[in-house]
């Protein structure tokens, strides 16, 4: 009998010493498993640092201090130890340098996607701190389109030549053609945005009403949005380059940027094609690379642009296209103030067309 008991109280105490050694090591993998994710979560671990912060000019909204205002769109990264931010609503196409089956063209150099948080300022006729091109590089934009017969010709020749360009439109003339709109987009090319009629803002009555001030900008993105039909980049260029600080700060809450110029070629004074040409190539020479300002509502530039991209080439300069990190969100009330403008819209036009009109003869 005292050997049984011996027996079973041997058996209890090896059943416990091994029920003690299997909890210790679940309390080890427990105690490995957090200081994991300690290492995971605890500040100041990651495989990098934060972009170094950026001040933004004081009339607009202050930035997040990590995010870099412009990034090379399709240099390559490392991949981060995080999941992958969601991918940006900017067509892949244009963010990607396409092939060129023109060997005579210039072509495009790089792409810079911008981030307009906040309303970063560009252009160094009046803002210095984002000087992002380097040395021989060029922007060409366009201001005061879609134009029939001038807009397409520029952007055959921005096509033949395998570059792509950004366009501040009227978004008044946006909606008179908006299939110009549509295949400006389609071409890859960055559309923004130039006020709904052009406006001095300014001048009075802008001036003394920033609503009405508001409402002019607003309507024009809305416009330019409506007319091609898809996404608009957050980009933005005052009339006249003028740009009251109180419309700078209100564009800084609507995260668009703001662009001035580096080189105004004035070809809005310019009667000659040759005349637009010796304007942007001997300011480029001066000034050694820059954001280029020109209007595709000028038939002297249209009928310029060809011959100046090829002496672009010839002189060694090379082309940089802009596009955005974020599209440009409208804003309801405007879009309707759009839709009120269709002068056109009746209605009696209920009908459809073939029980209208119908060809009698021919």
């Amino acid at each position: 009998m005292r050997v049984v008991v011996i027996v079973i109280a041997a058996l209890t105490t090896l059943g416990l010493a091994a029920f003690g050694v299997v909890a210790a090591q679940r309390a080890a993998g427990s105690a490995s498993l957090i200081a994991l994710a300690a290492r995971v979560i605890s500040p100041g671990q990651g495989n990098g640092t934060a972009p170094e912060s950026k001040t933004v000019p004081q009339q607009t909204a202050q930035r997040p201090a990590a995010a870099p205002v412009v990034q090379v769109a399709q240099a390559a990264t490392t991949a981060p130890a995080a999941p992958a931010a969601a991918p940006s609503p900017t067509p892949p196409a244009a963010k990607a340098i396409p092939a060129c089956n023109n060997p005579d063209a210039i072509g495009l150099s790089r792409v810079v996607e911008i981030d307009t948080t906040g309303g970063p300022a560009f252009g160094t006729e009046h803002f210095k701190q984002y000087d992002f091109l380097r040395d021989k590089e060029v922007v060409l934009t366009f201001d005061d389109g879609p134009w029939p017969e001038n807009t397409p010709m520029v952007l055959k020749a921005l096509k033949d030549n395998c570059v792509k360009a950004t366009f501040f439109e009227i978004g008044q003339h946006a909606t008179w053609r908006p299939d110009i709109s549509r295949d400006v987009a389609a071409a890859g090319m960055t559309v923004g945005n130039h006020t709904w009629s052009h406006k001095d803002l300014a001048k009075n009555p802008y001036a003394k009403d920033i609503e009405m001030a508001k409402q002019e900008i607003e309507m024009g993105v809305s416009a330019v949005h409506m007319a091609v039909g898809g996404p608009t980049a957050p980009f933005f260029r005052f009339p006249d380059l003028q740009q009251p600080p109180e419309l700078m700060s209100y564009l800084g809450t609507r995260n668009m940027a703001i662009f001035s110029t580096d080189i105004d070629t004035f070809d809005f004074k310019l009667r000659k094609p040759d005349d637009v040409i010796k304007s942007a190539m001997t300011k480029l020479a001066k000034n050694g690379k820059g954001i280029l300002l020109m209007h595709d509502f000028q038939h002297n530039t249209a009928e310029a642009l060809p011959e100046l991209l090829r002496q672009l080439k010839a002189g060694g300069y090379k082309i940089v296209h802009m596009v955005p990190k974020d599209q440009v969100t409208t804003l309801p009330k405007y879009d309707d103030m759009v839709r009120a403008q269709d002068k056109f819209s009746s209605s009696n036009n209920t009908r459809p067309e073939s029980s209208v009109v119908k060809t009698i003869n021919e």
